[in-house]
């Protein structure tokens, strides 16, 4: 991945640039990690050879997952990287994927591979974004109040 930084702010933007066959989740929260970049959003555009999403089902408190194989285009992604509550960085994205028949398909991003590009833009806040368990979701959710 290639990462320049765009402003000096706050806020703070960045530009990444994935390679071929490079995994986004994982090289998103690496680079944040590396970076100790604080509470963040980012939107991004390319394509994926191959990505599984997900779909929360509420009562299970567990993500179906949703597999996309095959070369689609990122038409959108958006999320934001926050504290995961335990010392680490959480990415936290959702993506629309468009099929070369022009269908789509959509959710929560768990894991995807990009081919052959995937150009994000990275706003950072100048303060950590904490989040917290939620009992009754099962999810870590952003804690404002942090």
């Amino acid at each position: 991945m290639k990462a320049a930084t765009l402003t000096d702010g706050p806020p703070v933007q960045h530009v990444l640039v994935f390679e071929p066959g490079e995994e986004v989740v994982s090289g998103l929260t690496d680079w944040a990690t590396e970076n100790q970049i604080p509470g963040s959003s980012f939107t991004g555009v390319g394509a994926f050879t191959e990505a599984t999403l997900g779909y929360y089902d509420l009562d299970r408190q567990e993500y179906d997952e949703i597999p996309v194989d095959g070369q689609v285009e990122v038409l959108v992604l958006a999320g934001d990287i926050t504290l995961d509550g335990q010392g680490g960085w959480k990415v936290h994205g959702h993506v629309v994927c468009g099929r070369r028949d022009g269908s789509t398909v959509g959710g929560h991003l768990l894991r995807a591979v990009v081919r052959p590009t995937l150009e994000l833009v990275v706003t950072a806040s100048d303060r950590h974004l904490q989040r917290r368990q939620d009992a009754a979701s099962g999810l870590a959710l952003i804690d404002p109040a942090a």
